[in-house]
């Protein structure tokens, strides 16, 4: 069977490393990335190397445009491109929409979205070239529905689903597929600013009655790899019943 291959941003904790460790355990050889996290990231290579998988370290900032054309400099002599892209990387923000600098506006936003965009515009000449492919971005469920005091993230979000819904109608008469996971609560670092209180507190407001696992997400982000052809431009929630 052919070998495929997928590059997983944001790949040193968390949601990122449980996809990294679901598609090795797979089959697949996974290109690793985070921004300044390398010992996290070659912790994830060791897990990797534990399950007999392959990988390749590409640590960058994907909100760098020419960052990202670097590291598909080295991609593409190595396998020609990708089969799957999962644009996973995303940092969170919390306060009020007015206390938010123009520098942490553009942090959140080129981390959020700007890097999907470069990521899926370097991806996708291959692809196409192939007739195949797969991309899935990692978002929230505050895309869909808002969140109070996370105004900038939301918005991020919410253009990540407009980018998914739109690209995959661009890209389906290439027989490729994008699809978006809106997470919940999934317990990872994002949450840590979270006191025990806080955490019982969110816990209770979740119909499922806990937080979900980056295995979880993991899962489903390989099911949209391995899944049927036909499941295009959708926003999966992945929220315990929430929204």
């Amino acid at each position: 069977m052919k070998k495929k291959y997928v590059l997983i941003t944001g790949s040193s904790r968390g949601i990122g490393r449980a996809c990294a460790l679901a598609f090795a355990g797979h089959g697949y050889h996974v290109f690793l990335n985070s921004r300044n996290s390398l010992p996290q990231l070659r912790e994830t290579e060791e897990l990797i190397a534990e399950l007999g998988g392959t990988c390749t370290l590409l640590p960058g900032d994907v909100g760098d445009p020419d960052c990202v054309r670097s590291m598909f400099a080295e991609i593409e002599p190595f396998c020609g491109g990708l089969d799957v892209l999962v644009n996973n990387a995303g940092i969170a923000s919390f306060g009020l929409l007015t206390d938010m600098t123009d520098g942490q506006w553009r942090r959140l936003i080129d981390t959020n979205l700007s890097s999907a965009f470069y990521c899926c515009r370097a991806a996708i000449p291959h692809m196409v070239s192939q007739k195949r492919g797969r991309i899935i971005n990692i978002s929230s469920m505050w895309g869909t529905a808002g969140a109070s005091c996370e105004a900038a993230y939301s918005a991020s979000k919410a253009g990540l689903h407009g980018l998914t819904k739109a690209l995959a109608k661009e890209l389906a008469p290439s027989n490729i597929q994008v699809n978006a996971v809106a997470c919940g609560v999934i317990d990872t670092e994002m949450n840590a600013r979270l006191n025990a209180e806080e955490r019982t507190a969110l816990e209770e407001e979740i119909p499922a009655g806990r937080y979900g696992t980056p295995e979880e997400a993991a899962q489903l982000v390989l099911s949209l790899a391995e899944g049927p052809g036909y499941l295009t431009g959708q926003i999966i929630g992945l929220d315990g019943g929430m929204i």
